[in-house]
């Protein structure tokens, strides 16, 4: 595994490009900061896509039936494994750490 940082002036670019490559792809959302402790904000839900809006300074992961804001996210943190991102972490300005864990969906065959 290797973990790569993504710098400010690329997170456009490269989420624009990664949402295409992730689309399809279950997403785990976890919140963690000192305040509140560690709370998992949706469950293995399919990934739509994701965008950082440079004007508005938003991380925005978009899932079905939420728009999961990360407002003036700090920090980008990808894990690659086998030359896919396998997970993700968004570090924003009040310090909570948005956790992305990513997988293919399980595909199921039809009873025989």
């Amino acid at each position: 595994m290797t973990v790569a940082k993504i710098e400010k002036a690329e997170w456009h670019s490269y989420f624009d490009r990664v949402s295409k490559e992730l689309e399809g792809k279950s997403v785990e959302i976890d919140v963690e900061a000192l305040a509140l402790g560690s709370q998992v904000e949706q469950e293995w839900i399919p990934l739509l896509g994701m965008t950082y809006e440079p004007r508005d300074d938003i991380l925005s992961v978009m899932v079905e039936g939420l728009n999961h804001l990360i407002r003036s996210p700090r920090t980008v943190f990808v894990d690659i494994e086998l030359g896919q991102v396998s997970s993700m972490e968004v570090v924003d300005a009040d310090d909570y750490r948005h956790i992305l864990k990513l997988s293919d969906p399980l595909r199921l065959t039809a009873p025989h």
